[in-house]
């Protein structure tokens, strides 16, 4: 599921839209670029999801680690409860990860880590999310949706990537709380004309130096629904790629009957 809510990580990778040109740089919001990223933002990104993923984590020298990890998704009206918890290796075993994304966007998403070694869950403040999630290449604000109203978008270009036709749509935050809280100083979404599907990424880190770049590199329909079926992040310096993680999702079902209990912080501790 990454974002814009269509990944979400879980990746919702549709928001992973991060920020180009300059840190702090004011830009003229772009009404065209904002049409275009508000049907990103209507894309049907489905209800009561449930998939298997796999987190493949992969350092500088080409060592992989690889995680197993359930995941669940379901709409509470406007606002979306994601939960996942991590099957294997025994080391992260048991850990679940917990996010209410709301569709207010003066209200702070939630978010809550269950380590299985302390017993208990730890909240993630807004100053934390920026820092990476379960050591991946992907932050915890990765892993909630982008409030369009947060940013000013400008239409670069139209291009072609891997034979579709995209917009490249450059997105700028307005505030400095927006940078700190997700990381990212500005960023470069590469939309699919056809489906409104963000399927490729540029994020500038806000300290400098560092840039992510976020791809689908797999991408179906299910049910009608556009979905990502793998998803790479990856850091770099300058030339020099520093890490790299990849997302596979498997067996992905929507429409499952799953309670509201299943979203809650003591289904959070109990585990699966």
């Amino acid at each position: 599921m990454l974002n814009s809510r269509n990944f979400r990580p879980w990746i919702a990778a549709c928001s992973l839209f991060t920020l180009a040109g300059l840190p702090g740089a004011a830009l003229a919001d772009d009404a065209k670029a904002r049409a275009i990223m508000e049907k990103v933002d209507a894309v049907n990104k489905g209800d009561n999801r449930v998939s298997d993923m796999e987190m493949i984590l992969i350092d500088r020298h080409n060592n992989q680690r690889t995680r197993s990890l359930r995941t669940f998704s379901k709409d509470f009206g406007k606002d979306t409860y994601r939960i996942m918890f991590f099957l294997s290796p025994a080391d992260v075993e048991n850990t679940g990860f917990l996010t209410y994304d709301y569709d207010d966007a003066n209200k702070d998403d939630d978010q809550w880590l269950f380590l299985p070694a302390l017993r208990k869950s730890k909240r993630i403040a807004s100053t934390d999310k920026s820092g990476s999630f379960m050591g991946s290449d992907f932050n915890y604000a990765d892993m909630t949706d982008r409030d369009l109203q947060n940013y000013d978008f400008t239409l670069k270009k139209e291009m072609d990537v891997d034979g579709k036709k995209v917009w490249a749509i450059e997105a700028v935050p307005r505030s400095k709380k927006i940078i700190d809280e997700f990381g990212y100083s500005k960023s470069l979404a590469f939309v699919r004309q056809d489906n409104h599907v963000v399927i490729r990424a540029i994020n500038w880190e806000k300290d400098g130096g560092k840039m992510k770049f976020m791809e689908i590199t797999k991408l179906e329909q299910i049910d009608g629904i556009w979905t990502p079926l793998e998803i790479s992040m990856t850091t770099k310096q300058g030339q020099q790629t520093e890490h790299r993680t990849i997302l596979r999702f498997h067996n992905v079902k929507y429409n499952q009957n799953l309670g509201d209990d299943a979203f809650t912080l003591r289904r959070l501790e109990k585990g699966l």
